[in-house]
């Protein structure tokens, strides 16, 4: 680990912690750009809207005071200044994402019990979608006791839920249903509901998920970036353990 010489230019306190657990894990750490710099940490995910830093200021500005050989670390490296560098995007790394899904669910079930006038105990709820997030949110709210209800558009998928305890019902035919749930997550990045659906749901709390969203309404809470927010120790400790994970393969 001596051998590498990580510059972390991200501006959030997940990346702050980052820095931490590689420091611990022993890789040397550098706050300002160097000509010894091996690794450039940056935000997860790293660029806004607009293609700047997610902290601010211009990517190419940062690369210019650094060497043509490093590797780029962080998450969504879509950037054309980014071209002919070498590139870890730890949202395109499934053990990442996949732990961050956990932390995720984690996170939301705490933005849901800041609102909520009752327990999970017997609470009914609607999660929408069967993929990562949902996995996880799912598997929390049963062991809290939740009646769960998935609505997944596979038929193998609903049969497996079924199987494994929970309801399921289609995504064609949810909409039925909605009246009945206290508690409605959707982790479907597309438009699910419309909010003329929603809106027969006046005592429901609705907790959207995903990176685009999938419920509409003014009284849909938008819930992204939740680690960083929630839980920014363990986002960062996540992702220095991805990045050390990475170096001791000799993967970036």
């Amino acid at each position: 680990m001596e051998s590498y010489l990580v510059y972390t230019a991200g501006s959030t306190p997940a990346c702050c912690y980052a820095a931490d657990c590689l420091k611990s894990a022993g890789v040397s750490i550098i706050d300002h750009p160097s000509p010894e710099v091996t690794h450039l940490l940056l935000d997860i995910p790293s660029f806004g809207a607009d293609g700047t830093l997610r902290g601010g200021g211009e990517v190419e500005k940062l690369l210019n005071m650094l060497p043509q050989e490093i590797t780029v670390i962080g998450g969504n490296l879509v950037h054309p200044a980014l071209a002919g560098y070498k590139l870890l995007d730890l949202l395109r790394d499934p053990g990442y994402v996949t732990e961050n899904a956990a932390i995720t669910a984690d996170c939301a079930l705490r933005v849901a019990a800041e609102k909520l006038p009752v327990v999970f105990r017997g609470c009914p709820v609607l999660i929408i979608g069967w993929g990562r997030i949902g996995k996880c949110l799912g598997q929390m709210l049963k062991a809290l006791g939740a009646r769960v209800t998935i609505a997944a558009r596979k038929e193998v998928d609903r049969a497996m839920l079924k199987a494994l305890g929970y309801s399921a019902v289609d995504m064609t035919e949810m909409e039925k249903t909605l009246p009945g749930y206290r508690v409605i997550f959707n982790t479907a990045p597309e438009p699910v509901v419309s909010e003329a659906v929603l809106s027969r749901c006046q005592s429901c709390l609705k907790i959207d998920l995903a990176s685009r969203k999938g419920l509409a309404g003014s009284d849909v809470i938008w819930a992204r970036g939740l680690p960083g927010i929630y839980a920014p120790e363990s986002s960062g400790t996540l992702i220095g353990k991805r990045i050390v994970d990475f170096l001791r393969e000799d993967r970036t």
